[in-house]
């Protein structure tokens, strides 16, 4: 039992073979290639996926030419999708093609250094994981990450996993936001129809939770939900229609920071959707590193072929030495936050979205909006 002292937050992962990630990576794959082609491709691509056949359709300014079908079929193999028994895979899908030109009028805005949209974003970081990102969330994508290696590289232990997984982590927490234990994890995988639901749950607890989750979290209490249904033999696209963006909260902070509602994958830097989201990421992370706060979110607003933001918010919770609105000062005075600024500090017209379509797009330390380069300006405030 839960007392007055404490609380449970819980966050959700899904795994490369979920029927929406395999669009998002569709998506970020067509924008990676012609991007790499052309580094001024302005790419707005969405995916629509169901039994036996993927939809790519959306807006595209570019000078390149990529052989859509050969992309996508390869991005389906790469993610396992490569059996007729699963009723999608790489070799008999359908691939229908119905990407247009970008409209003109949005161009007229962007093309001189304006936002490519209205809206709000967000980005946040909190002190309770080495990512500075929130605990469940970073577990439950540790969760599915392991099944898809196993499944790949380590097939022996799980022979009978397929491609679509979901996990979900459960933590409780202090009232002041401490981490106590892990309350309940929740894995459902897909899998072959010849292995007892017995079998799974006892594979996942030995060989995926117990290798990915701090034993110290873990008690005699924590709750194990495996399969759930007892049956997950039907999944992918067959399973379930999958759509490009339809996984904001397990792309960002897992419920635990606001959304502006915008998705990322498919979407070239001009689009403030995205680039802004990883630049109040990477703001947001800095301040925290560098000890200013234990938290932070920060949110910035665009107004379409506006390039300077219209607002910047930031919130630390009361965890912060300085007032919140000097933070805000320095942030103004210091940091670009035009659209080009942003795709100058990250060098953005590069091929490296595909990696950011599964598994969060944040908390990865490859990433240019991961690192910890302006600590030293919010440690001198």
């Amino acid at each position: 039992m839960i007392s007055d002292d404490t609380y449970l937050f819980t966050s959700e992962s899904v795994s490369e073979g979920h029927p929406d990630k395999i669009c998002d990576q569709v998506s970020d794959a067509v924008l990676d290639a012609m991007i790499e082609k052309d580094p001024n491709s302005r790419v707005a691509c969405e995916c629509f996926a169901t039994t036996g056949m993927i939809v790519v359709g959306g807006e595209i300014r570019t000078e390149s030419y990529i052989d859509l079908q050969s992309l996508v079929r390869s991005v389906i193999h790469d993610i396992g999708y490569t059996k007729d028994g699963y009723r999608f895979d790489s070799n008999s899908c359908a691939v229908i093609n119905v990407i247009n030109h970008q409209s003109v009028d949005i161009s007229l805005g962007v093309d001189k250094g304006g936002a490519g949209d209205q809206g709000m974003m967000f980005g946040f970081a909190c002190n309770e994981t080495p990512e500075y990102m929130p605990a469940p969330i970073t577990y439950a994508h540790k969760l599915v990450k392991r099944l898809s290696d196993i499944r790949k590289s380590e097939n022996q232990l799980m022979p009978y996993l397929r491609p679509d997984s979901k996990s979900q982590v459960t933590i409780e927490y202090t009232n002041s936001g401490k981490i106590l234990r892990i309350d309940t994890v929740v894995i459902s995988t897909q899998h072959d129809p010849d292995v007892t639901v017995e079998k799974i749950k006892e594979d996942v607890i030995e060989h995926v939770i117990n290798k990915v989750l701090p034993l110290e979290y873990l008690d005699d209490k924590t709750i194990y939900h495996v399969n759930p249904t007892g049956r997950f033999v039907i999944g992918g696209p067959h399973g379930d229609t999958g759509l490009t963006g339809r996984k904001i909260i397990v792309d960002t902070y897992g419920g635990r920071a606001p959304h502006g509602g915008g998705a990322f994958s498919g979407k070239d830097p001009t689009k403030v959707d995205r680039s802004a989201a990883y630049a109040a990421r990477h703001l947001a992370k800095n301040i925290v590193a560098s000890g200013l706060s234990m938290e932070c979110t920060i949110q910035l607003s665009y107004a379409i072929g506006v390039s300077e933001p219209i607002s910047i918010h930031v919130n630390t919770n009361g965890t912060a030495q300085v007032s919140d609105r000097r933070i805000e000062e320095v942030i103004k005075k210091n940091i670009d936050l035009t659209p080009n600024g942003i795709i100058s500090r990250f060098n953005l017209r590069r091929p490296i979205y595909r990696q950011t379509s599964v598994y969060g797009h944040f908390g990865k330390p490859e990433l240019p909006w991961e690192q910890l380069d302006l600590i030293n300006l919010f440690k001198n405030i």
